[in-house]
C-alpha cells in the first residue's frame, strides 16, 4: 500500500486531496495545526479505512513537529511514497512590505519554504530506498516567471524560492525514481476548497474565464495525475491550476 504525508490534510485544499489518495486505496498521514474536531471527521467519513488514516497534530514552522510527523508515519506504516506539502501560513490582511513585521516575515518563509527543506530531509531517504517518491508542493499563479504579487511579498517570495527548490529536486533525485512538480491553484475561497467539480458547474463564475468556480477537487484531481507510477516523466514542472483567471493582477 502506497503512504502518503499531507500537511493541513483534514481541511481544505488537503481535505480533497486526502480523500482522493483515500479513495484509491492510499494511506494517508494528515497533519492539522488546530482543529482536532475537524481532523476526525475524516475517521467518520471512511469508517471502513481507519487503519489507513493517521492524524497528527503539528505546526510546519516547527522543526521538531515535522520530524515527529514522518517519524510516526514510518513506525506505522513502514514508508512515503508521496509527500504533498499542503500547509503553509499566509497573510490575508493585504499590506505593502514595509508594513511587514519581521515575525510575520519570517513566519511565512519557514512555514512555506524551510518546511518543505525539513520534510524533504526526512522523506526523501526513505523513497531513495524504495526507488520511487512523489513531492508535490503548492505556488501561486505566476511563481515559474518570480512574478511579483502587490501585497502578498513575504509569501510570494517564499513560493518563488520554492519554485527553484521544487526544480532542483527533481534534477537531483530523478535518478532514485523521485519527481518533484508544484501545483499552483487559482482562486479557490472558502467553501469551494472541499468542493467538488460537480458542485462548481453548477454555479456561473463570470470573473473565471472557464465560467466556473475553481474548486478542491480541481487541485486533488491534478495531484492524483503527478502522483501516478506512469507520471515519471514529469517531474521539475510548475502546473497552474487557475480557470485562465490572472489572480496576480487582477487588484492592480
Amino acid at each position: 500500500m502506497r503512504h502518503a504525508i499531507i500537511t493541513a490534510g483534514t481541511k481544505g485544499l488537503g481535505k480533497k486531496v486526502t480523500e482522493r489518495l483515500l479513495a484509491k486505496g492510499v494511506s494517508v498521514t494528515a497533519t492539522y495545526r488546530s482543529d482536532r474536531d475537524k481532523a476526525l471527521e475524516l475517521l467518520e467519513e471512511f469508517p471502513s479505512q481507519k487503519e489507513s488514516i493517521q492524524l497528527l497534530q503539528a505546526d510546519v514552522t516547527n522543526t521538531s513537529d515535522l520530524e515527529r510527523v514522518v517519524k510516526e508515519a514510518i513506525s506505522r506504516f513502514g514508508r512515503v511514497d508521496y509527500l504533498i506539502n499542503n500547509a503553509g501560513p499566509y497573510i490575508f490582511e493585504r499590506k505593502k512590505l514595509m508594513d511587514y513585521s519581521t515575525e510575520e516575515w519570517e513566519a511565512m518563509v519557514r512555514g512555506n519554504l524551510d518546511a518543505v527543506f525539513h520534510l524533504m530531509k526526512q522523506t526523501v531517504p526513505h523513497m531513495r530506498e524504495q526507488r520511487f517518491g512523489r513531492i508535490i508542493n503548492y505556488g501561486f499563479q505566476g511563481a515559474g516567471e518570480a512574478s511579483g504579487w502587490i501585497y502578498r511579498s513575504a509569501f510570494a517570495a517564499a513560493k518563488v524560492g520554492l519554485v527553484s527548490l521544487t526544480k532542483t529536486i527533481a534534477y537531483e533525485e530523478a535518478e532514485f525514481g523521485i519527481t518533484s512538480n508544484m501545483i499552483c491553484p487559482g482562486k479557490i475561497l472558502e467553501e469551494w476548497k472541499e468542493a467538488s467539480i460537480e458542485d462548481g458547474k453548477r454555479v456561473k463564475d463570470e470573473e473565471t474565464p472557464i465560467g466556473r468556480p475553481g474548486t478542491g477537487e480541481d487541485i486533488a484531481r491534478t495531484i492524483e495525475f503527478l502522483c501516478h507510477e506512469d507520471s515519471d516523466m514529469i517531474t521539475g514542472t510548475i502546473y497552474e491550476v487557475t480557470g485562465g483567471l490572472d489572480v496576480i493582477h487582477r487588484h492592480l
